[in-house]
């Protein structure tokens, strides 16, 4: 009688511990449903995930950043907040384990979390106060008191209320059912509640996106040359598309500005008369138009980082230039500029950079449109020939004067260098590696860079031979990428293609490879194909 009285216990005992670990995951699902719905009368960034995945890439070291991009690309932010979610999964389930034995300990464990939340919302850059506390507090009180409850259901029951009469080992199914399934309707009608304000919040800005009708340049880019736009496939498009263009950054949740309610501050030392603009005090202005190539500082040599686009925009120049702005080799106080997002990033940019006749823009359009929102919208800044990280700010809504010695921004805190100038780089785009083209006359081509200083020649090399002169395509400017072609007799085996630019300098691009930290890749790229 003994033995057939444990198997049944034993079965009712995995069966407890299973609907302990689903009282978990329900527990932090109503958390989180109901952090969203708070967030979306605060603001979608005050969210735990977005608080707490905003805190982790704040802190987590620039080599494993510097990774993640290279692995996951553009999907980073996605992996990351995959990976939020798992863990929080995980120590839900845990929190649901621990309860059954501890019930006030368990959903003591959802407080912690909580509060861990909003800590982290209230000490992001963006943060604006205690209130962005309010979410992840209000979520982890919703999610304690629900693991409370379904656990209580969880609890053995007296004999004689026993189906099975097996006295102290039953415990309430159906009532614990009916509440885990009302709870997980009501997490579900929470967290769809949640999304649909927190994006009917961003309307307004997506409005005023759709109406902004971008002026004509008063100065406007010169033709693309036919002769810039090679005609061989596999080549990168000349133009990027708004679509293909590479996004680093690191917001994870694309911040939607109102256009009519943006205000950009210009501030700091050697301002002799403070500014504050709007953007359709933007539009008012003279604005240029040109073709700059921008390229992030985790491109790795051949990497996908880098794209060329039409900008339209204000010249930052000019601005600061009425603000009594002058810059160091002329007696300026201030040789840092500090560019402030929306989401509390900086970016640091020498003045000196800014102001000497190079076309720095606050840029409002990208190749015939409106800024995407992902790219900036309303504003964003460019300084060609610099890499993004010290010139690129989107969302801008803040420039401070400043210096070099007196202030670190968001990156140089985290080692990466101070001054960065686009290296001078090339890329193989065709054939890709390990391709297996037939023997005979096999076109190798791709695109070269050297922003502000411009590309001068383009050589390719076949496994250990000599470098022979590629066929550049022409320069649409200096500050645009170019073009380049090489036909290769390809005979038979396995070969290593290998190119390598020279500047308008006549710097030569260097062979020693470099990691991207602290200042930008460099080497040369190449490809190992076998020709059949």
């Amino acid at each position: 009688m003994k033995t057939e009285r444990k198997v049944p216990r034993r079965r009712a005992d995995r069966w407890r511990a299973l609907a302990g670990a689903l009282s978990g995951a329900l527990a932090g699902c109503a958390a989180l449903a109901v952090a969203e719905l708070a967030a979306s009368a605060v603001r979608p960034e005050s969210g735990p995930v977005v608080a707490v995945g905003g805190a982790a890439i704040d802190r987590t070291p620039s080599a494993v950043k510097d990774w993640a991009i290279r692995q996951f690309g553009t999907d980073d932010k996605l992996v990351l907040q995959a990976g939020i979610l798992a863990v929080l999964a995980v120590l839900a389930i845990a929190l649901g384990l621990l309860a059954l034995r501890e019930r006030r300990e368990g959903s003591a464990g959802v407080l912690l979390f909580g509060a861990v939340g909003a800590v982290a919302a209230t000490t992001r850059p963006d943060s604006t106060g205690l209130v962005d506390a309010v979410p992840s507090l209000v979520g982890s009180v919703a999610g304690a008191a629900l693991l409370h409850v379904l656990v209580g259901r969880l609890a053995p029951r007296a004999a004689a209320a026993t189906p099975d009469g097996a006295g102290g080992e039953g415990w309430d199914r159906r009532g614990f059912l009916i509440a885990a399934s009302a709870a997980a309707a009501a997490s579900a009608g929470a967290g769809v509640l949640g999304k649909s304000l927190n994006a009917a919040s961003s309307k307004d800005a997506v409005a005023s996106r759709a109406g902004v009708a971008l002026p004509a340049p008063v100065s406007a880019a010169s033709p693309v040359p036919k002769a810039a736009r090679l005609r061989v496939p596999g080549i990168s498009s000349f133009v990027t598309p708004n679509k293909d263009f590479y996004r680093v950054d690191t917001a994870l949740v694309v911040p939607k500005v109102n256009a009519g309610t943006w205000r950009l501050r210009i501030h700091g030392k050697g301002v002799e008369r403070a500014k504050g603009v709007s953007f359709a005090d933007l539009l008012r202005r003279d604005l240029i138009e040109r073709d700059i190539t921008l390229t992030c500082v985790s491109n790795e040599v051949g990497g996908p980082y880098v794209g060329n686009a039409r900008w339209i925009g204000v010249p930052l120049a000019e601005l600061l230039d009425e603000c009594g702005v002058v810059p160091p080799s002329r007696g300026g106080p201030a040789d840092q500029l500090v560019a402030r997002s929306v989401d509390g990033m900086t970016i640091g940019t020498p003045v000196e950079d800014v102001m000497d006749g190079r076309d720095a823009m606050l840029a409002v359009g990208m190749n015939g449109e409106p800024l995407p929102f992902e790219h900036g919208f309303p504003v964003r800044m460019l300084v060609p020939g610099l890499y993004g990280y010290v010139s690129a700010c989107k969302w801008i809504t803040d420039i401070e004067l400043t210096t070099f010695d007196d202030y670190d921004p968001y990156w140089v805190k985290r080692d990466w260098a101070r001054k960065a100038p686009v290296k001078t780089q090339s890329r193989i785009d065709t054939p890709k590696p390990f391709a297996r083209p037939k023997a005979g006359t096999v076109m190798v081509a791709g695109v070269a860079w050297a922003q502000h200083r411009g590309v001068d020649k383009v050589e390719v090399r076949v496994d250990d031979g000599p470098w022979r002169p590629a066929d550049l395509a022409a320069e649409d400017t200096r500050d645009t990428w170019r073009q380049w072609s090489f036909r290769w007799k390809a005979t038979p085996g396995g070969h290593t293609l290998t190119v390598r630019a020279t500047d308008r300098t006549g710097t030569v691009q260097t062979e020693k490879r470099t990691r991207t930290i602290p200042d930008g890749a460099s080497g040369r790229h190449s490809v190992v194909v076998t020709v059949d």
